[in-house]
């Protein structure tokens, strides 16, 4: 329960991302900025609070032990994640592509077998490849429902090179940003904590986002200071706070791939998160009933994926 509680709070601090990246790109701002200044940002704060708890000497250690693992996972985990989602902000409103975000869930689930778990035995402790979890994975397609009744709800007003803009780059983020997680998981083992790994995925990406903010500079100037502003709270609410919460909460059950797809699950309260920002701060129309439908079945069906996966089947006792 724990960790479900703080996959809802990471979801909560995600949203930012959506509602203030969509800011961004109304105002005329460069999604190669909005990606690379968030991590720009972050990396000082991230140094700030690893140092103040005297573990910032162990990131390094563990990035000068395999400094290729770092920076292709976290690349992958961090770049490929962040870089579409902003590039999809050009081409959808921030609850859209929140909503759309969510196949995630079933990205994650998908990526099950190429991960151990740990089994405990009378013999010890055993690896053993990890399986999708069916049971699970078929209540995620209702929260897909969901998605898919706003997605069609919304799509009459928008071309469909828009929609495929806006979704293709959000299948590819939905892929990167478990698959980058959980190989990091295993390269830095139980050696970092959650604060640590970010910040060590964090420097490892540094070369990605210093070339998109040459070819940002070179394509649109420099970010104006509205843009400077705003990409600083994203590093914060959601680069530092959402983050930090979200890999927590795998941390808490990284050795049960079920489990981890239910704090997976949580993100998809973004939707609802964003929505109200959008609503609230960017004078966003309020959803029709039809998309208001697809929220219900939204949180319908993470509230079934979360209790399927934590869940375990009992054992039924064999006849004599």
């Amino acid at each position: 329960m724990k960790a479900i509680l703080l996959g809802v709070l990471s979801a909560f601090f995600f949203a930012f991302t959506f509602v203030l990246n969509r800011s961004m790109e109304m105002a005329g701002g460069s999604w190669l900025w909005s990606a690379s200044l968030r991590y720009f940002f972050m990396i000082p704060l991230l140094i700030i609070i690893v140092s103040f708890r005297g573990k910032l000497k162990p990131v390094f250690t563990e990035l000068k032990k395999a400094p290729g693992k770092w920076m292709l996972w976290s690349t992958i985990g961090f770049g490929l994640f962040y870089a579409p989602l902003c590039f999809a902000a050009a081409y959808g409103p921030g609850w859209l592509i929140a909503s759309t975000w969510q196949i995630t869930i079933i990205s994650g689930s998908l990526l099950a077998p190429l991960f151990y778990e740990k089994i405990t035995t009378p013999n010890g402790t055993i690896q053993v490849q990890g399986k999708i979890p069916y049971r699970a994975l078929s209540m995620s397609l209702i929260i897909l429902a969901g998605v898919a009744i706003m997605q069609w709800d919304h799509a009459s007003s928008i071309s469909i090179k828009e929609m495929l803009l806006c979704i293709i780059p959000i299948v590819i983020a939905s892929f990167a940003y478990p698959l980058g997680n959980r190989k990091m998981m295993e390269v830095s083992a139980d050696r970092l904590n959650a604060y640590q790994r970010v910040l060590g995925m964090t420097i490892a990406s540094l070369p990605l986002w210093i070339i998109l903010a040459i070819v940002g500079f070179v394509t649109s100037g420099m970010p104006s200071t509205a843009q400077l502003t705003q990409s600083g709270l994203v590093a914060l609410l959601s680069g530092v706070f959402a983050t930090v919460l979200f890999f927590a909460a795998t941390d808490l059950v990284k050795n049960d791939m079920q489990k981890l797809g239910a704090v997976e699950a949580t993100q998809s309260m973004e939707v609802l998160f964003a929505l109200a920002g959008e609503i609230l701060f960017l004078s966003a129309a309020f959803p029709t009933p039809i998309s208001l439908t697809g929220l219900l079945l939204v949180m319908i069906g993470m509230a079934l994926q979360s209790y399927v996966s934590v869940s375990k089947p009992s054992l039924k006792k064999k006849a004599a």
